[in-house]
């Protein structure tokens, strides 16, 4: 297929007029990790099939597929055009290019977001704290809360003793309540410096009377100084009166306001949802439970913290439009600030009542028809697997979610490695497909079965449907036929995590704003 080449020049003209574009980064999170450009978000080759509608959701946005010269970008923008997309194309020679022509590259992940947070600190010097002053203030029964502003999970995993769980866009929202006397000093915490500094700075700038502090280099700060945290805590914020409600959605309006952020009325978004001319991203920026509950058609569950931490995993189209969607308007207001200083084109909406909330559950990701391939239901691959030694199962799941659980004696594979790891797994006359609920699969089965001469099944409804039986799993990192490139460790996660890697991640964070000015193409602002 006769794809177009795009270059840097390309590329840095469409950042510098806001104009949009979708680079995307399609090797597997780690090796992304390691080096992109400040703006190409992570879209693995291996789920272009399953992320591409709610990511891309107009057909004709310019997209640009990136790689480090291997391949992928061709193999990537192949599928997007069978997708439907109508101007891809490749980056020509790859991130080595992009680093030719003078474009600057950057490391880890999210890097837009934390990035951006470094600006902030360097522009508004918001406050922090040591982890030996915060220690010194809790272990001296000072009057002080500590929140944590971190997803639920990552503050189960560990936390600071006493800190309470409040992500970052409930913050002007709960705070009230939980320090309801003036003189009560609040530290923020996440697990380095971004989340501390974005929710610090959203208390400041709406104007909580408190002294507000950031907890300087999160937990990783806290370990660093030989400090004990905590494990599994499950410590939250509780709903708050009405009165402080509405004095919230004051301080949240008011701060959107001075962001400029833009207005719109419920009626006035129908017309964006046909994605024609212009991308629009639709996200519930409330808890996932409110959410659940009741939410509007078409749009997706973003807690509001995590949007402003990934928006480019969520919103991987530079210069689209994205609408926010809180009735109390707090939780869509806070967010909507920072993503316009981040020089999005951000709209909340004014007019949402509780009968407009009419879809209930989780968000579906939109998908594209599947192929049609042969599948086997839960009980049948049972039996094959018990009593059948030539048919092996592959799991396509993350390495995540494969180490969490598996089916007995399944091989972990990337989709995107396939032909690698051919050469590791067993030789079989017959290979079951599965992945944590089976899509994946399905939409990889057509091109693994070119590579094997082997017959190819997919199991029907994937790992769920085995474990809904009552079926065993196995766990953990059993049997690799790729290595987990899907997953770069992030040095602040978990609780067992080298010193040096620590300190190195927040030596990283430090260069951030220098980066910035060498890149040029990021019209940040702060208010």
């Amino acid at each position: 297929m006769s794809i177009n080449k795009q270059n840097y020049a390309f590329v840095r003209n469409k950042l510098l007029k806001k104009e949009e574009i979708a680079l995307l980064d399609v090797r597997e999170e780690d090796p992304h990790a390691q080096e992109h450009p400040l703006f190409a978000a992570n879209f693995p080759l291996s789920r272009i099939e399953v992320d591409a509608l709610s990511k891309l959701p107009r057909k004709d946005v310019p997209i640009v597929t990136l790689d480090d010269g291997q391949g992928d970008a061709q193999l990537a923008a192949e599928r997007l055009s069978a997708l439907g997309y109508v101007d891809v194309a490749v980056f020509d020679g790859g991130v080595k290019a992009w680093k030719a022509a003078g474009g600057e590259v950057f490391k880890d992940v999210n890097v837009p977001s934390k990035s951006f947070g470094e600006f902030v600190e360097s522009k508004r010097h918001t406050p922090s704290l040591s982890a030996q002053e915060v220690k010194k203030l809790i272990d001296d029964k000072e009057d002080v809360v500590v929140v944590d502003v971190r997803r639920f999970d990552e503050y189960q995993t560990m936390s600071i003793p006493t800190g309470i769980s409040v992500p970052g866009a409930e913050l002007v929202l709960r705070v009230p309540e939980l320090a309801p006397n003036p003189k009560t000093k609040i530290i923020v915490n996440c697990a380095g410096r971004t989340r501390s500094i974005i929710g610090t700075q959203s208390l400041i700038n709406a104007g909580i009377p408190n002294e507000v502090n950031a907890l300087r280099n999160g937990t990783i700060g806290w370990t660093l100084a030989g400090q004990e945290l905590d494990k599994g805590q499950s410590r939250k914020f509780k709903e708050v009166s009405e009165s402080t409600a509405l004095e919230a959605a004051d301080r949240a309006r008011s701060v959107a306001d001075q962001a400029g952020v833009k207005r719109v009325k419920l009626a006035d978004i129908e017309q964006w949802k046909s994605q024609t001319g212009r991308t629009t991203y639709f996200f519930d920026t409330r808890t996932p439970e409110e959410y659940e509950a009741g939410h509007l058609p078409g749009f997706r569950s973003t807690p509001g913290g995590q949007l402003v931490q990934e928006t480019e995993m969520v919103a991987p189209v530079r210069g689209a439009r994205i609408v926010l969607s809180d009735p109390s308007g707090v939780r869509a207001n806070m967010p909507a600030s920072w993503l316009a200083q981040m020089a999005w084109d951000v709209y909340v909406i004014d007019d949402i009542k509780a009968s407009d909330l009419t879809e209930k559950g989780t968000w579906i990701a939109p998908l594209p028809t599947a192929p049609k391939i042969e599948t086997v239901d839960a009980k049948t691959a049972a039996g094959w697997l018990q009593n059948d030694k030539d048919t092996i199962f592959v799991d396509l799941s993350t390495h995540a979610n494969y180490a969490k659980g598996h089916i007995p004696g399944s091989w972990f594979a990337l989709r995107s490695q396939f032909s690698k790891a051919l050469e590791q797994l067993p030789k079989a006359s017959r290979y079951v497909l599965t992945s944590t609920t089976g899509e994946l699969a399905l939409f990889a089965a057509p091109e693994i079965q070119t590579l094997t001469k082997s017959e190819v099944y997919v199991l029907s409804g994937g790992n769920k449907t085995w474990i809904d039986a009552g079926f065993d799993i196995e766990k953990g990192p059993t049997h690799l036929a790729s290595p987990p490139l899907d997953r770069y460790k992030r040095p602040y996660e978990g609780t067992s995590v080298d010193p040096a890697a620590m300190q190195a991640y927040l030596d990283w964070e430090f260069g951030l704003v220098k980066q910035l000015g060498k890149d040029g193409t990021h019209h940040f602002w702060v208010l």
